[in-house]
């Protein structure tokens, strides 16, 4: 079997580009080829190359590069992570990627018989939501189970959702409460950029209305408040699904302020 020459795909791609195009790719693949360096690892190629040039959209050339540097990262190296992050450039359409969610079932599923827990994470949210396959909250539990085990705060929030709609799971506000509050005080640096927002939403929505917990309109005011400042950071880059959060953690400071002055005026 002939292996993956990333040097000619490199190559290829640079004298596809036009001149304007990417230019931040152009200068780092024409790094990448200087005499003397090491092979560059197809896999952190691709991450590289999706990290530049924001927010445009990548040119077809580089995309189709980035394509088949995660599916040789995963079908001749064997990591599960390329293959994960193929089927998210799918989910999202993003940068230019086609929007397919049936793909990205596809390449999830590969990803998570090879042991991305990542992957099984993404499953969940197909099943949960229908996306390319049928609406089954069993099948979503049981995929966000092991990762909410083992403290990933997607994962985890996810089943506190479900608690909190009676999914799969008996209807409990007070365990979803619960389960959002140790998302909040276990989250990392590192995770709040993609899970901050949604779980100060729910906890925010929780507080004003009273559900699982006391009502609190002032402490749901400062979790709206800092939803809406984690969920901007996520729309503008890119993450467009988070659009309709994003407006509810606006209205929901409405909400809380309203019923923090209703409190006043009755003093």
């Amino acid at each position: 079997m002939i292996r993956f020459d990333i040097t000619t795909a490199i190559q290829d791609a640079l004298a596809m580009l036009d001149a304007d195009e990417a230019p931040e790719a152009r200068d780092y693949l024409g790094g990448l080829l200087l005499e003397g360096g090491p092979e560059p690892d197809p896999y952190d190629v691709a991450c590289d190359l999706l990290a530049l040039d924001r927010p445009a959209p990548l040119p077809a050339i580089l995309r189709g590069l980035i394509e088949e540097l995660l599916e040789v990262s995963f079908y001749e190296d064997g990591n599960a992570d390329a293959m994960n992050d193929l089927g998210t450039q799918y989910y999202d359409g993003a940068r230019g990627f086609e929007q397919s969610y049936a793909k990205a079932v596809e390449c999830y599923e590969r990803a998570a018989e090879k042991g991305s827990r990542q992957a099984q994470e993404n499953l969940g949210y197909c099943h949960y939501y229908g996306r390319s396959v049928p609406v089954d909250y069993e099948k979503a539990f049981r995929c966000f189970a092991p990762g909410a085990f083992e403290g990933n705060i997607v994962s985890l929030y996810k089943i506190g959702d479900m608690y909190r709609d009676g999914l799969c799971v008996e209807k409990d506000p007070a365990e979803a409460f619960r389960i959002y509050s140790r998302c909040l005080d276990t989250m990392t640096d590192e995770a709040a950029p993609r899970c901050a927002g949604p779980v100060y939403l729910r906890v925010g929505d929780a507080l004003l209305g009273g559900d699982g917990t006391p009502e609190d309109p002032k402490g749901a005011l400062i979790c709206f408040q800092r939803a809406e400042t984690f969920l901007y950071d996520m729309v503008a880059g890119g993450g467009a699904s988070y659009a309709d959060s994003l407006r509810a953690a606006v209205e929901g400071q409405a909400k809380a302020r309203a019923k923090l002055a209703a409190a006043l005026a009755g003093l």
